[in-house]
């Protein structure tokens, strides 16, 4: 992965909302989510919700797909297991990971 998409993703994800977004397709898996419905959920207006995905869509870190009338978003997780993977290509310089890493951890 090239340090400027690196910087690009994390960046993306340093805003609040952008964050929650996010997570909030991480934990709704490959179904994805609509727009509205995660408006509600994370109680941010549509127009807010809208930038935000927009950002996180230039950033590679989600998809979106139009299913009939309705636009369904989804993590790319494909993309965030190469981020993850990059920040922790190197580890802990290969000697056991400290227990406050945790199971992310590649090493």
């Amino acid at each position: 992965m090239e340090e400027s998409t690196v910087v690009k993703a994390l960046a993306a994800l340093a805003q609040p909302h952008r964050l929650r977004a996010f997570r909030a397709l991480v934990v709704a898996g490959k179904a994805g989510l609509t727009p509205g419905t995660m408006a509600d959920g994370l109680r941010m207006p549509a127009a807010t919700l809208s930038f935000h995905l927009k950002e996180l869509t230039n950033a590679g870190l989600v998809t979106q797909e139009r299913i009939g009338r309705h636009l369904v978003y989804r993590a790319e997780f494909d993309r965030m297991g190469e981020l993850l993977a990059y920040l922790t290509e190197n580890c802990c310089q290969g000697e056991r990971r400290p227990a406050q890493v945790g199971p992310a951890c590649a090493c």
